[in-house]
């Protein structure tokens, strides 16, 4: 199996898929391709949420400000999967958790290539060929392979840890996803036992579904990611608490 994930919409994924059928009978599997455009955070924390429910596979991520700069191509391997992608920090989040979960080391590769057919097109020309011969020879064949090279360095794209002490939490939008639930960087531990909170001088009331409260209503709850969520039933939390990636949130 072979993922493909990037911010290109349409129809840019369709010339990386053919490109890897030209050179392997892989079933594919689209992860996303509406990633928030050039953001890195967003769907480096994606991906960590999705990518450790496949089963083992390469998965070839394309989300890429620099490309046709001077930024290296890279292959990890984490466990018995692989990820390709740029050396800008988006692969990480997705390898340090994968790699977590099987006990495991994150190896990184640099991925050698000769001049690609086009400067703005990585995804076809490199990621995509590099991903089909990843899987074609095997995960773990990688470090065998005579176009990578390990490096120690690379960017390592981490996300901030919050403030707590004293009953007050201090942290940061990390993400909104479609239905404009807020997604923090706040452990959803800090709603145990609570009814109600403030959030940035505002009391909402805490929950377990959106449901529990009536229509167009807030409320502040655990996301499937385990971090502490808020919403609005129904409706957007983004706009209903008036705030956006990289704000400020501050619970009591």
């Amino acid at each position: 199996m072979i993922t493909l994930a990037s911010d290109f919409g349409t129809p840019y994924p369709a010339a990386m898929k053919g490109v890897v059928l030209q050179r392997t009978d892989a079933r594919l599997v689209d992860v996303a391709h509406d990633f928030p455009r050039q953001d890195l955070r967003a769907a480096g924390f994606w991906l960590r949420e999705v990518l450790p429910y496949f089963p083992a596979a390469v998965h070839l991520v394309v989300v890429d400000p620099g490309v046709g700069t001077d930024r290296a191509a890279l292959a990890i391997r984490a466990g018995d999967h692989a990820l390709v992608g740029p050396d800008n920090g988006v692969l990480l989040p997705a390898a340090r958790e994968l790699a977590a979960r099987e006990g495991a080391d994150v190896e990184v590769f640099e991925v050698e290539y000769a001049d690609p057919a086009s400067s703005t097109f990585h995804g076809r020309d490199v990621f995509a060929p590099a991903a089909a011969a990843i899987h074609e020879e095997g995960v773990e064949n990688l470090h065998e392979r005579d176009d990578v090279v390990p490096v120690e360095e690379y960017q390592n794209l981490r996300f901030p840890e919050p403030e707590i002490e004293d009953g007050t939490a201090v942290g940061e939008v990390l993400v909104v996803d479609g239905f404009g639930n807020v997604v923090t960087n706040l452990p959803g531990d800090l709603l145990d036992d609570r009814e109600e909170v403030v959030v940035n001088g505002e009391s909402a009331p805490v929950a377990q579904a959106y449901d529990e409260v009536g229509p167009n209503q807030r409320l502040v709850t655990v996301g499937s990611h385990g971090n502490v969520e808020l919403a609005v039933n129904r409706g957007r939390g983004d706009e209903e608490f008036g705030v956006s990636v990289g704000d400020e949130i501050r619970i009591e």
